[in-house]
């Protein structure tokens, strides 16, 4: 419970200002009314459920309700608030109380026992102030163009209790964040400052989806024991916070956008000690490591295509090695990432889109546990029917260096307004040290039952 008192605080802090918010009624009857005429009120709830097609084992049964909270303020301010109560009747995911070392305590989940959590996914208000367009509190944003996996897209950490598999919004770690927007000449500024220490949240060792690619977890050196450590995250509001910004414009047809952020890389690195003498323990701590991203975005809509991409460039990145000459275990080198997409629409109701991104370390050295340039592929297909209810779609994501990769087709079908079935398959393949075929007898069937009202 001690552990989402931050998010227990900040709701009573919503409920309070939300009574204050009609100012000081004569009775409680029209303190009512003038709170239900300023409230817009929305939620979803969802039933969804995933089975292993290696061994028919359930992987998942969980029930989530989601409301959705808006207030009209004067001077056409907005608050909202969105929270989400979810259930997992199996606990395979996250087995147990996640310890959340690296989210900050007003980030994190209240765990009710070990199958129900309770989480305050955004919180935030929204206005004009002058030439200024300000969005203060717990939000996400986005700033990626790309499919399946990210480049610049890393403002918010994310969930990876169901590895990527987990839809987009809902596995984002909303943060609190300034949130400034402004019109410089023809193009938009925005800026941003993110004072919430919070970072990837992965599974423990024994979660459905734990990594245990030498990619991610090295295996230690033979023969030695080991120390783990709690992981060293960086804990100050505000020396600790991250900061940057995004000049997009529209220049002759073209879409583009220059971006900028100092911020902690969200993957911890499992950092070690040289033992003291050949029969001390290794001592691992897992430790965050600033850098500098600059990159930008582009896209074109040329007849029935869009051109689209992204690059950014990492100033200090640190990765996993096995190299006899790095004794802490970790390797630096900048990262140059960058994808290219392109969209075909010529077909109608239909979307074909392919994706090209690379990843490459300019100062790789001997031992590190990944190749100085990474290649992945994917493949979407999309088509509507029945007047856009039923929609059917695959993505194909394929690592050229591991030979491995990940399928998932899957169908959509809007039952009426607001009722909506999915089922789909996860198909993940390729050898077990890759980042998808480590997870190849988690390969699954799902379905899930969404109502939104």
């Amino acid at each position: 419970m001690r552990r989402g008192s931050g998010a227990a605080f900040v709701i009573g802090l919503l409920f309070a200002v939300t009574g204050s918010a009609a100012g000081d009624p004569g009775t409680d009857e029209s303190w009512l009314e003038t709170i239900v005429e300023r409230i817009d009120y929305s939620a979803q709830l969802e039933l969804a459920g995933a089975v292993q097609t290696s061994d028919s084992r359930a992987q998942a049964l969980s029930f989530s309700f989601s409301p959705d909270v808006e207030l009209e303020l004067p001077h056409d301010f907005r608050l909202r608030g969105i929270a989400r109560l979810r259930a997992d009747t199996f606990d395979r995911l996250e087995p147990g109380t996640p310890r959340q070392d690296s989210v900050s305590i007003l980030s994190r989940r209240l765990f009710l026992g070990d199958n129900v959590e309770l989480e305050l996914r955004e919180l935030y208000l929204e206005g004009e102030v002058g030439p200024t367009y300000l969005v203060i509190g717990k939000q996400q944003v986005v700033w990626g163009k790309s499919d399946g996996l990210k480049v610049l897209d890393v403002v918010n950490p994310q969930y990876f209790r169901e590895f990527i598999l987990e839809d987009f919004e809902a596995s984002q770690i909303p943060l609190w964040t300034v949130n400034a927007e402004f019109a410089v000449g023809d193009a938009t500024l925005q800026l941003l400052w993110i004072p919430d220490p919070t970072f990837h949240s992965t599974p423990g060792p024994d979660g459905a989806f734990a990594f245990t690619t030498p990619r991610l977890a090295p295996p230690p050196p033979r023969g030695l024991p080991v120390v783990l450590h709690p992981p060293d995250r960086p804990r100050n509001h505000f020396s600790d916070s991250d900061a940057g910004g995004r000049l997009e414009t529209f220049i002759a047809g073209w879409n583009l956008s220059l971006n900028y952020l100092y911020h902690y890389a969200d993957t911890p690195i499992a950092f070690r000690a040289a033992p003291a003498a050949p029969t001390t323990p290794i001592v691992v701590t897992p430790r965050w490591k600033r850098t500098h991203l600059v990159g930008g975005t582009f896209s074109r809509a040329i007849a029935d295509f869009v051109l689209r991409g992204e690059a950014g460039y990492s100033t200090r990145r640190f990765f996993p090695t096995t190299g006899s000459n790095d004794l802490d275990g970790a390797a630096r080198t900048a990262e140059l990432r960058y994808v290219l997409g392109i969209d075909w629409y010529g077909i109608r109701s239909t979307l074909v889109s392919f994706q090209l991104f690379q990843s490459w370390l300019p100062s790789h050295s001997p031992g590190m546990t990944r190749d100085e340039l990474d290649t992945t592929m994917t493949l979407l297909l999309r088509r509507t029917f029945l007047h856009d209810t039923l929609t059917i779609d695959g993505i194909w994501i394929h690592n050229v260096n591991d030979g491995d990769g990940l399928v998932r087709p899957r169908a959509r079908y809007e039952i009426r307004d607001g009722l909506e079935l999915e089922v789909g398959l996860d198909l993940f393949y390729g050898p077990k040290q890759g980042v998808f075929g480590e997870f190849r007898d988690r390969s699954r069937a799902q379905a899930r039952l969404r109502y939104s009202f």
